[in-house]
């Protein structure tokens, strides 16, 4: 069991407390037992927000675009809550970029809550906790949670696990188009977007992500793709962008909750295999674990055996060696 969160502090999320949102967000990013409990108490009070993951490689202008976007978006009245996963800062271990600054505009909008987070180390372009981040602006009542990531390239897949829509975001002019179409991050769009596109070399980037598509088996209820330009700094196709982010929500309606089991079932193997692991370095001897380490470094143990030694000194007899 784990202890309960301050007085109050899950109640006052749910009524969409500012502070008390990043309060809990914080507990949560330091991995405290009552940021656990804490998403315990609003869990059942989740799943009504859309989320939106925004992805794409370093300079494709994502911030921008999310700036934009949010101000188009709240033009209809929808509240939207934002998590922009930064790089770590080696020496303070928190976010490098800062998109609260760059997304100034909207800091005074009531109905716009800005959080920037670190990776602290998790690959894939997504820090561990920012599934749960999502899930306090969900109960804290907002309509819609953009995800954007922090721009590794084609290790940003972990967006898909997290997001109800992923939008991939490329930019003409770095020399790299066909790498690009390569890149495992081709491999999730929901919607591609070319930014910048007053660029030279914008119109061969939309023919060769159509090119890639058209290599592709799509059965006729299907979603395709769109690929789309847009100039963040100026707005243009901002507007098209958030339309097509429509078309693809009511197509998928009746599939978001298969969606939605698939991402709670990589997170809680996430959990599972990150709570496994910490028990199994807290019950070993002290020691243990790094001489087992060192034993498999220096070829005195194979990896399969060292795996089912530790096991069986902390659970008992593992399944038979070699399976997996």
């Amino acid at each position: 069991m784990h202890p309960a969160p301050n007085s109050g502090l899950a109640e006052r999320v749910l009524a969409g407390d500012n502070r008390a949102i990043a309060r809990a967000m914080s507990l949560v990013e330091d991995e405290t037992a009552e940021g656990a409990a804490l998403i315990g108490q609003i869990y059942a009070r989740t799943g009504h927000a859309y989320l939106v993951g925004i992805t794409g490689a370093p300079g494709a202008g994502k911030s921008t675009l999310v700036d934009r976007l949010t101000a188009e978006i709240r033009q209809s009245g929808q509240t939207i809550g934002i998590i922009a996963v930064d790089p770590t800062s080696p020496f303070t271990g928190g976010a490098i970029l800062g998109d609260r600054v760059r997304m100034g505009a909207h800091f005074q909008d009531a109905g716009v809550f800005i959080r920037s987070m670190a990776t602290r180390g998790h690959l894939g372009g997504l820090a561990r906790a920012t599934s749960d981040l999502a899930l306090i602006l969900d109960a804290a009542g907002k309509d819609l949670v953009m995800v954007e990531t922090v721009g590794v390239g084609q290790d940003e897949v972990d967006i898909v696990r997290t997001a109800d829509i992923s939008v991939v975001v490329l930019v003409p002019g770095a020399g790299d188009d066909v790498q690009a179409i390569k890149a495992g991050i081709m491999e999730i769009a929901d919607i591609y977007v070319v930014n910048k596109a007053d660029r030279e070399g914008a119109d061969r980037m939309v023919q060769s992500i159509a090119a890639n598509l058209s290599l592709q088996t799509f059965a006729p209820a299907d979603w395709r793709p769109p690929i789309l330009k847009t100039e963040a700094t100026t707005g243009a196709g901002i507007g098209e962008l958030w339309a097509a982010v429509g078309r693809f929500r009511e197509h998928t309606k009746d599939r978001r909750m298969a969606r939605q089991r698939a991402r709670q079932e990589v997170r809680l193997r996430d959990l599972l295999s990150h709570q496994f692991m910490d028990y199994v370095e807290h019950t070993l001897p002290p020691g243990e674990f790094q001489r087992t380490i060192e034993a498999v470094a220096q070829r005195r143990l194979d990896p399969y055996a060292a795996a089912a030694d530790l096991l069986t000194k902390v659970i008992g007899s593992p399944r038979a060696a070699g399976t997996h």
